[in-house]
C-alpha cells in the first residue's frame, strides 16, 4: 500500500486526473474499476474521481509496490536535465513566474527536437528543487508570444496559479501592452477592430472588416508615442490575443511593423525580424493573490529595440504609464 499526500502543485484538479498523470501507464478503465473496488481511495472513503482534490489530502493505494512502478513508468523513466541559463527573470513567487523572452525564442516546442522557452522554465525550476520530471503537475506558461517577439511571458508553478492566469487572460481581466515601432508616420490615438483568419499553411493571418466562416473578432488599441517623419514608436494596447494580430491590424493600416517581411515591412538595415516587445500587464484586485492585485509588470526592453529608439527617436525616454 501506497500513501499519497496531495501538495499544492497537485490541489484544485480532479481526482481522476491526478490518478492518469500519477499512474500515467495504466488505462483509464483500470483507474476506475480500483476506485470502485475500494483499492484506490481518498482520505480513507471510497471515491468515484470526480471529487477536487485539495493541499493536505491524503491518497491510499492498495496496490503491489510492482503494480504502482509499472503504471507510473519507474522502469522507463530516464533522468531529463533542461537547459536553465538565460532565462531572464521578471517576477517570481511559491504561485507565479514572470519571464522576459529573447526574441529568436519559441514559446513552446513546435518540433519534438525544439528547445523552447518552457524547457528554459524546466530546467530553472528543476535546478532550484521546485520541480522534476515525473512529477504529477508541470508548471506551464499562460501566454504565447511569436518567435521573434521579445517580452513579458506569465506561468504559473502550481495548477491553481495556472488557472488563475489563464482565466485573467481569457476573460480580458488584466491589461497587456506592447511596445513596437512601424513604417509611416500615425498622430492619433485608434482602436482597430476586425475579423481575423489564420492560414496554417502559410501561417499567416489577415484581417477582414466583416465576419464570416473562420474568421473570429478582434481589437487593437494603439497610441502614437512619437514619430521622425518616417517611422513612429507605438503603444499598443492588446484586447483580443490572436495569433499575428498586432502584426496584421497595424500592416491593414499600411504601417507595418519595422522589419516584419512577412507582413510587407521593408528592411531596414539588417532588420529581418519584427521590432515588437511585450512591454507589461497590469493586473486587477486580485482577493486570492495579493502578490499580484493590482500591480504593473514590466519586461525591459532588449537592446536592439533600445538602440533603434535611439538611432531613430533621438533617445526618446519611455514614460512608466
Amino acid at each position: 500500500m501506497r500513501e499519497i499526500k496531495i501538495i499544492r502543485e497537485d490541489s484544485g484538479q480532479r481526482f481522476d486526473k491526478f490518478l492518469k498523470k500519477y499512474l500515467k501507464e495504466a488505462p483509464g478503465s483500470f483507474i476506475y474499476k480500483m476506485l470502485r473496488k475500494k483499492n484506490i481511495k481518498l482520505n480513507g472513503k471510497k471515491a468515484e474521481g470526480r471529487e477536487m482534490l485539495c493541499e493536505g489530502d491524503v491518497v491510499a493505494l492498495f496496490l503491489s509496490e510492482q503494480t504502482i512502478q509499472n503504471f507510473r513508468g519507474t522502469n522507463k523513466e530516464t533522468f531529463v536535465s533542461y537547459p536553465s541559463e538565460g532565462l531572464s527573470i521578471v517576477y517570481e513567487n511559491k504561485n507565479f513566474i514572470f519571464v522576459n523572452k529573447s526574441a529568436g525564442m519559441l514559446s513552446q516546442k513546435a518540433k519534438k527536437e525544439d528547445v523552447s522557452l518552457v524547457e528554459y522554465l524546466l530546467g530553472y525550476l528543476q535546478k532550484k528543487g521546485e520541480w522534476k520530471p515525473g512529477d504529477t503537475f508541470t508548471p506551464g506558461i499562460c501566454n504565447r508570444l511569436d518567435r521573434n517577439t521579445s517580452g513579458l511571458v506569465v506561468a504559473g508553478k502550481n495548477l491553481a496559479a495556472v488557472q488563475k492566469l489563464s482565466d485573467l487572460l481569457k476573460t480580458r481581466g488584466l491589461d497587456k501592452y506592447y511596445l513596437t515601432i512601424v513604417e509611416g508616420v500615425m498622430e492619433d490615438r485608434q482602436k482597430l477592430r476586425g475579423f481575423l483568419q489564420k492560414n496554417e499553411k502559410k501561417n499567416q493571418v489577415a484581417i477582414y472588416r466583416e465576419a464570416g466562416t473562420g474568421r473570429v473578432p478582434v481589437e487593437t488599441h494603439y497610441e502614437p508615442l512619437c514619430n521622425n517623419g518616417i517611422y513612429t514608436l507605438l503603444k499598443v494596447k492588446l484586447v483580443t490575443g490572436k495569433t499575428h494580430q498586432i502584426r496584421a491590424h497595424l500592416a491593414g493600416t499600411g504601417h507595418p511593423v519595422l522589419g516584419d517581411l512577412k507582413y510587407g515591412a521593408k528592411p531596414y538595415k539588417g532588420q529581418r525580424q519584427q521590432l515588437l516587445h511585450a512591454w507589461k500587464m497590469i493586473f486587477p484586485e486580485i482577493v486570492n493573490y495579493p502578490e499580484l492585485s493590482g500591480r504593473c509588470f514590466t519586461a525591459a526592453l532588449p537592446e536592439n529595440f533600445q538602440r533603434m529608439i535611439k538611432e531613430l527617436f533621438d533617445n526618446y525616454k519611455i514614460m512608466e504609464v
